[in-house]
């Protein structure tokens, strides 16, 4: 049974930083790619950041320089620090491997992330 627990989020101003975090209990944890996602209110959820378990990393266009994915396989915990955050940041994110996301399977509750102008 695979759980995702996200944490970290909260209300900044544009500008600041967060760094949210994912707890995975996943056996194996080393071996798959893991990724952060978000869902604004009334869009679809989409991929922010994926790092594979060689440590590549791939983000989209809109966060590229300003956020940074990382894994701890100790800990089975994915990162993601995010910088000189926007207003259009806001919206639930959440982590999940890479092969369940597209599944459609196994989200967590997620972490909301609210930046004011």
């Amino acid at each position: 049974q695979v759980q995702l627990v996200e944490s970290g989020g909260g209300l900044v101003q544009a500008g600041e930083s967060l760094r949210l975090s994912c707890a995975a209990s996943i056996s194996f944890f080393s071996i798959y790619a893991m990724a952060w996602y978000r869902q604004a209110p009334g869009k679809q959820r989409e991929l922010v950041a994926m790092i594979t378990s060689n440590r590549s990393t791939n983000y989209t266009v809109s966060v590229k320089g300003r956020f940074t994915i990382s894994r701890d396989n100790a800990k089975k915990t994915v990162y993601l620090q995010m910088n000189s955050l926007k207003p259009e940041d806001t919206a639930v994110y959440y982590c999940n491997t890479v092969t369940s996301a597209l599944a459609n399977r196994n989200w967590g509750q997620g972490t909301q992330v609210t930046v004011s102008s």
